[in-house]
């Protein structure tokens, strides 16, 4: 219903919460042709992953506080990024040596 008006901007709130992986890709199709197609997706999501290949721009959030904005790129090597949502390569997290469930 809200693409029937031809708006300017759209507003997704956790649209992947729940969703079986193999429909992930199709609906980050649909977003990205509507962002293809000169529509503003403001696109609110904890799966870093989701976040990480669709978004232009990312604004991080935490305890009620912004902790990062920038690109994808940008933001992947934010400290505070890490610490809160997406961890090491290893497997430790950057702050304190937690691992696995612990650490979140």
């Amino acid at each position: 219903r809200a693409l029937m008006a031809s708006p300017a901007l759209i507003l997704l709130d956790e649209p992947m919460a729940g969703v079986n992986p193999a429909l992930v890709q199709s609906l980050l199709g649909h977003v990205e042709a509507l962002r293809d197609d000169g529509v503003s997706v403001l696109f609110v999501e904890h799966d870093m992953d989701v976040i990480m290949g669709i978004s232009d721009w990312i604004v991080v959030l935490a305890e009620g506080g912004v902790i990062a904005e920038g690109t994808p790129a940008q933001v992947s090597k934010n400290k505070k990024v890490i610490d809160a949502y997406l961890g090491t390569d290893d497997g430790i997290a950057a702050d304190d040596g937690r691992t696995g469930a612990d650490a979140q």
